[in-house]
């Protein structure tokens, strides 16, 4: 049951993903964007994390793609005229076919590294998803969670910065 769930996830978010980039409507992109992620979060909770699929659907599906959409109908991308290119269709679907050859070979000869560690599921279960997480990203992460934090901080006073110069 488990397979068949996840074969019907991934073809779901597979061609999702292929309307994200074939769709003429932004605003429809950006729906098969949310349908992405909300597959991303039932791959979560079928690897038996439910705190990363709640985080997936709350911070992407939700609060990035209302910005994305907000940005989308600020710029009125829906009456931009659009030419079509065709000659860049040939050259990435054989830029895809060779991607996907590539790791086909590079998933078949090659095996899992690094599978083993510190987190067991004796101490999730012990302790929980939620708890793991937040020791992990507070204590061995905390420079590069710091860090983030300050360049997000930067780029959301740069937006300012540049819509206040407009008006």
């Amino acid at each position: 049951m488990e397979a068949i769930l996840f074969y019907l996830t991934a073809l779901v978010a597979v061609v999702a993903a292929f309307f994200v980039t074939k769709c003429r409507n932004p605003v429809n992109s950006a729906l098969c964007l949310v349908t992405n992620f909300i597959c991303l979060a039932v791959f979560y909770v079928m690897l038996e994390a439910p705190f990363m699929a709640a985080i997936q659907i709350m911070v992407y599906a939700g609060a990035i793609m209302v910005l994305i959409v907000f940005v989308i109908m600020l710029l009125n991308l829906g009456t931009a005229v659009k030419s079509r290119y065709t000659h860049g269709l040939a050259a990435g679907g054989v830029l895809s076919v060779l991607m996907l050859l590539v790791a086909t070979v590079f998933l078949g000869k090659g095996s899992a590294t690094a599978t083993g560690g510190e987190v067991t599921s004796e101490l999730i279960q012990s302790y929980g998803h939620t708890e793991l997480i937040g020791r992990a990203m507070f204590t061995d992460f905390l420079l590069p969670f710091e860090i983030a934090s300050i360049l997000l901080l930067v780029a959301i006073i740069g937006a300012v910065v540049l819509s206040k110069r407009k008006v």
